[in-house]
């Protein structure tokens, strides 16, 4: 039965937390997954949660933490000691651990591996934060199955046992050489079909993918996605095996980005969480609505500029909002469908061949909308003949050059190494609105004559 987070749980929860019914509240916990323990655990206070940390063993807190809100983690993490924390970390895989305490602040970093008894787990945690968080090597654990190419198969099981004990899901089995090089690939059917005096080397599959420990997290992500990949190997640019990286961790980036990239195409240009402060808020919100503040005057400017000699035509000013509304939609669809190719890599380098495209979707969608205009302007606003018909090619014209500025504007960002997602939203919104403005009375002034 799929879990449900109700108001009458997070009640009996609390009740039992008040009763110090210990019995009875491990048993409740006990029928949960430590994620759906991790969702109750953001819904009570502070004082309840650590309580329940402190009930639960660490080899179920552990993942428990790893799920909690980052602001409600840190809470925890401050009120638990150094030691605590290491009893909760040795029981995680090393890109987690190294997760966890590179939330901590630098002092208390050092204190917190200082109490991390298991030496090789320490050693491991410790080159994981050397990497930058948004590279392969942030993202990898090392806790892997390798094998050596020279082994038979029958020491190879042997030695996979002690291996694998370590690693929650042997999504791959690598080989290497001497050197510690990443060879191959091993497949588990093939190693338990073969003869025990089998080397390895015969059955290894060379056909290995792989990302170098330097990789940007998105490129990363894109490979896998790509190739359906539930773990890649990691390498240095020696091809020496350094860990792995898996789907779960893929997942997280690929949330993360889409969270970004939808916060930034919505004017947003921090990472802000609806609980954050005021002040934050305002600082993450403020340069966008002043960029649309600037670009709505501009858009004023240019109409005053016309406004003087519309004389019988001042109807044309009935439709402004028509033309920047339609310019805005045109440009942010034209330029969320180039940011999506762009991140899922669907895009080639032909920018001409993309910019036509878009000039004949614009035009076929122009004419569409551009005729349904002049019948609406002309037979419900009784707006004259040759006004209806200028609204109506102005609006062609308009969608056109809002598909093209929507579609060239992220490329462009991109090819110079700016994220393309701060193409969409209220910058391409702002710019279409003046240009739109712009075009519209430039179209009306050649066709009308004023």
């Amino acid at each position: 039965m799929q879990f449900q987070l109700t108001d009458q749980l997070i009640e009996q929860v609390e009740i039992l937390i008040e009763q110090k019914n210990d019995k009875e509240l491990k048993k409740l916990l006990d029928e949960y997954h430590y994620a759906d323990i991790a969702e109750i655990l953001d819904e009570v206070d502070l004082e309840e949660a650590m309580y329940v940390i402190k009930l639960l063993d660490s080899e179920t807190t552990a993942d428990i933490l790893m799920e909690l809100d980052e602001d409600n983690r840190e809470k925890v993490l401050r009120n638990l000691s150094a030691k605590e924390i290491a009893e909760e970390i040795e029981e995680l895989d090393t890109d987690d651990a190294a997760d966890i305490i590179a939330e901590l602040p630098e002092e208390r970093q050092y204190e917190v591996i200082s109490k991390i008894e298991d030496l090789e787990h320490k050693a491991e945690i410790k080159e994981l934060l050397k990497y930058d968080e948004d590279t392969a090597g942030g993202l990898m654990a090392k806790e892997l199955v390798k094998v050596y190419e020279t082994w038979t198969v029958a020491g190879c099981l042997r030695r996979i046992r002690g291996q694998a004990k370590d690693v929650t899901r042997v999504h791959s089995i690598y080989v290497v050489d001497k050197q510690e090089k990443l060879v191959g690939r091993l497949s588990l059917k093939d190693l338990i079909t073969a003869k025990s005096e089998q080397k390895i080397a015969e059955l290894s599959n060379a056909n290995v993918d792989y990302v170098f420990v330097d990789e940007e997290a998105e490129e990363v992500a894109r490979i896998m996605q790509k190739y359906d990949l539930e773990a890649i190997p990691v390498i240095d640019q020696e091809r020496t095996l350094l860990g792995r990286i898996t789907i779960d961790d893929i997942v997280d980036v690929i949330r993360e980005e889409a969270d970004k990239d939808y916060q930034m195409a919505a004017g947003i240009s921090q990472d802000v969480e609806a609980d954050d402060s005021i002040f934050k808020l305002t600082r993450a919100r403020l340069p966008w609505l002043l960029i649309g503040v600037v670009g709505g005057i501009g858009a004023a400017s240019i109409i005053d500029s016309f406004s003087g000699n519309l004389g019988p035509y001042i109807i044309l000013l009935s439709f402004v909002p028509l033309i920047q509304g339609t310019a805005g939609n045109v440009g942010v669809q034209s330029s969320a469908i180039i940011v999506q190719g762009l991140a899922n890599g669907s895009i080639g380098n032909n920018v001409f061949k993309r910019l036509l495209k878009e000039l004949l979707l614009g035009l076929v969608n122009g004419i569409a909308i551009g005729l349904l205009a002049f019948i609406i302007t002309h037979f419900i606003f009784g707006a004259p003949y040759n006004v209806s018909f200028t609204i109506g090619i102005a609006l062609i014209t308009v969608i056109i050059m809002a598909a093209l500025i929507g579609t060239f504007i992220p490329i462009f960002l991109d090819k110079k190494g700016i994220d393309p997602a701060v193409a969409t939203g209220p910058f391409i919104t702002t710019s279409n609105d003046i240009f739109g403005v712009f075009l519209y009375f430039l179209v009306a002034k050649i066709i009308l004559g004023f």
